[in-house]
């Protein structure tokens, strides 16, 4: 029977459509061949407060990546992970990994940067679901996904949480390398909010299904958030969003004219006021402190704890009074 990794013959598992033999070992854009390159697994709590929940999200890091954002701060993993320390798995053992983050408690289990790793991911779950895994499978994804393959996964991912970074091709190819990603982005959110709806919490406030965007509002590039909030808008004004103030000049962010600086606390007032006034009431906000308290280090065994990452969440949810 066979898997749906084995279509890694020709790789067209993200819009890069690379086709080359991912299975003969040749590596496309991701510079990842089949086998799965984990760079960390673990308990997280600085997710959303619906996904980080009390016991922490079951967070799972792949190598490598489809973009290349200057200002990524996952960097040593997306970008230099050849640095970093990584394991090297099969679906069996990623599915042993998933099944002991469950049993350490974990709320879900969150997939880190899977656009390129969507079928041994998918062919992951498949086998801990038939091993006993039981809590939510979360896909976090950069936003460029192929939209075929994200159908090709339909029932195996419980709640989507993807990036919604630009709706302008410009800043995409100049900080992303990308060319189509504000043409591509819009029909991946709707094929996600067709497969999993609006985000929905247990009675501990904990997702348990659905749909959550996050949009990183970048300093001086005002315009391009309001355009993201705007799609989100029109596609439902229902929709959960997370409107994240932590950007922070990471990996080559201080080569960029213009986002070589923190963002400043009026301009991110001015897009959760615009999210309000588009009647977007689902909406969790963060505190600038944000800039400095996320920040991993990949080179520790344990990335989330140096005193700049922190552990705590402090998104909270903002509503209209």
């Amino acid at each position: 029977m066979g898997t749906l990794t084995d279509q890694l013959t020709q790789c067209e598992c993200c819009p890069r459509r690379c086709g080359v033999n991912r299975l003969a070992g040749q590596v496309g854009y991701c510079r990842i061949p089949a086998g799965m390159l984990i760079s960390h697994a673990g308990l997280h709590f600085g997710e959303e407060p619906p996904l980080s929940g009390t016991k922490g999200s079951g967070t799972v890091f792949f190598a490598g990546c489809n973009l290349r954002c200057v200002f990524c701060q996952n960097y040593q993993i997306s970008q230099e992970f050849q640095e970093v320390p990584s394991w090297l798995m099969t679906p069996e053992d990623l599915a042993s990994v998933m099944l002991q983050l469950q049993d350490e408690g974990a709320h879900n289990i969150n997939f880190v940067s899977p656009s390129h790793m969507i079928f041994q991911m998918a062919d992951a779950i498949q086998a801990a679901k038939g091993r006993g895994l039981t809590i939510p499978v979360v896909y976090n994804s950069n936003g460029y996904d192929a939209v075929e393959a994200l159908r090709q996964i339909r029932g195996l991912v419980d709640i989507y949480l993807p990036d919604l970074k630009y709706l302008d091709n410009e800043l995409g190819r100049r900080f992303s390398a990308v060319d189509d990603y504000a043409e591509v982005v819009p029909g991946v959110l709707r094929e996600m909010l067709d497969q999993v709806g609006h985000l929905q919490l247990d009675e501990a406030g904990v997702a348990v299904r659905g749909l959550l965007v996050r949009h990183l509002v970048l300093p001086g590039h005002l315009e391009n958030s309001r355009r993201c909030l705007r799609l989100l808008a029109d596609l439902s004004p229902n929709i959960f969003l997370s409107i994240m103030s932590q950007y922070s000049p990471q990996y080559k962010g201080c080569d960029y004219p213009g986002i070589d600086r923190t963002l400043r606390e009026d301009e991110y007032a001015e897009i959760t006021d615009f999210t309000l006034d588009l009647g977007l009431q689902n909406a969790f906000v963060q505190e600038l402190a944000s800039q400095s308290h996320y920040l991993p280090d990949f080179e520790q065994e344990r990335p989330f704890d140096s005193p700049a990452s922190g552990s705590e969440p402090s998104e909270t949810k903002k509503h209209r009074q």
